[in-house]
């Protein structure tokens, strides 16, 4: 038999015994409460023996002690195991309401836990339903106390556990979610990646620290990686210089990218693009090296004071009476050279002669008998001259010189270097006429100006 004054003399099997925190949630429940206020899961299924008057309650055990052979005829738990049996209905005079069953059916039980001692008072409950009715409590030591403590036990500890359900209780406090940046509210069935976090900027560096050659962050001396990039602290390599065009057309040894970095796709056709490209270039180079002194040449001609040369002589192919080749140079610009061909006078030429070479820079023609208007109706005017150069090496050049039906002078560029002689042929003639010969009056030679000091 368990000793009413121990600690747990009146809860066997530790059943009525509450919980010192809740074995879901693990909130700390209040003295006397049935239910968790976290989850709402029950605590215990029986009441607390503690009531509103401090009186302790015992309950019966949940099973019977088995009868031993030395246990005598008198003993309340021998004749209460022995003589055990279902209870009597209640009569109509057993109890005037659910609250008198429920007293009497814990009085009946302490009496037969302890038959000899005084009966606790009964506590009662803050809301009480009417349950079924308990059979009338036996007279202490009577006949029939011990063979009805077994089924008044059960039936205690199963009203008991009714009204521990309807026992109200608060309902349970809202706690607020805790925020957690890794699980961030979405809307349901459209997930959406975790945000980024904000970090915040690393500390300082200190004194005689060591900076991070990656991110310059100050790090400590004894570290060898930084602890915000984990990058070495040793000295960065130096980054290699970029290599020249021409070596990087055949460059293989390329630097690797780094992770993260897309390298650059090299195609069959931007290789032949570039070797292409390559191969322009190196001919462009080799051109302009052999040819360095004309880009010379060309540029100060452009830029050079034209000053007339006079040629040291001058023949033609055929000459009609007075008017001679000579007339050509003589400054003047009333008189005039003709074959003495009548119609086109395709086929003359008129040469002149240099006698040291001379660079040719401008022509100043001028067609006809002279650079009066009212002139051009007497004579074939020159159409097209081809003009044929004699290098100081003896080269062979050809030019196509086109004028205008016009009188007076007209400039034409002849910028075909240094020249020993030209010979100028007629290729065409504006309204070619039976009656009239082709003319020129004049034609002049404009080299570079010599002039300047020393």
């Amino acid at each position: 038999m368990t000793d009413p004054s121990s600690p747990h003399g009146n809860r066997p099997g530790g059943d009525d015994r509450r919980a010192e925190v809740c074995p879901e949630c693990g909130t700390r429940p209040a003295p006397g409460q049935s239910f968790c206020d976290g989850c709402g899961n029950v605590l215990s299924w029986t009441p607390d023996p503690a009531g509103p008057g401090g009186g302790h309650r015992p309950s019966a055990p949940a099973t019977p002690p088995t009868p031993t052979p030395e246990t005598g005829a008198g003993a309340p738990g021998a004749s209460a195991s022995g003589s055990a049996g279902p209870p009597d209905p209640p009569s109509a005079g057993s109890g005037g309401s659910a609250d008198a069953d429920g007293n009497t059916g814990t009085a009946e039980s302490a009496g037969s836990t302890a038959p000899g001692g005084p009966a606790a008072p009964p506590v009662t409950p803050p809301v009480a339903a009417p349950g079924p009715p308990s059979p009338p409590p036996p007279a202490p030591g009577g006949p029939d106390s011990t063979t009805e403590t077994a089924p008044a036990a059960r039936t205690d500890e199963e009203e008991e556990r009714a009204r521990a359900l309807l026992i109200p209780v608060s309902d349970p406090e809202q706690r607020p979610a805790a925020h957690s940046p890794e699980a961030a509210p979405v809307l349901p069935g459209r997930p959406e990646p975790a945000r980024p976090r904000v970090r915040a900027p690393g500390a300082g560096t200190e004194d005689g620290g060591l900076v991070c050659p990656w991110c310059e962050t100050g790090n400590r001396e004894d570290r060898h990686f930084c602890h915000r990039c984990a990058m070495s602290l040793a000295p960065r390599p130096a980054e290699p210089g970029r290599l020249p065009w021409w070596r990087r057309l055949t460059a293989r040894d390329r630097p690797a990218p780094w992770a993260g970095d897309r390298p650059r796709l090299r195609r069959n056709l931007d290789r032949l693009l570039s070797w292409t490209v390559g191969v322009l270039v190196l001919s462009l180079v080799v051109y302009a090296a052999f040819n360095v002194g004309n880009a010379y040449n060309a540029v100060r001609d452009h830029f050079a004071k034209r000053a007339p040369t006079a040629p040291t002589s001058v023949r033609a192919s055929d000459t009609h009476g007075k008017h001679d080749a000579d007339l050509v140079n003589d400054r003047l610009n009333d008189t005039w050279w003709s074959p003495g061909i009548s119609g086109s006078g395709k086929g003359a030429w008129i040469e002149a002669r240099f006698d040291r070479p001379v660079r040719m820079l401008d022509l100043l023609i001028t067609p006809g008998i002279s650079a009066r208007p009212d002139d051009l109706s007497k004579a074939v005017l020159p159409q097209r001259l081809e003009a044929r150069i004699t290098t100081p090496k003896g080269e062979k050049l050809t030019r196509t010189l086109t004028l205008d039906q016009a009188s007076g002078a007209q400039r034409l560029k002849f910028r075909v270097g240094e020249v020993s002689s030209v010979r100028f042929i007629i290729r065409s003639v504006y309204g070619a006429r039976n009656d009239k010969s082709v003319s020129i009056a004049e034609i002049e030679f404009f080299g570079r100006s010599r002039a300047g000091s020393t």
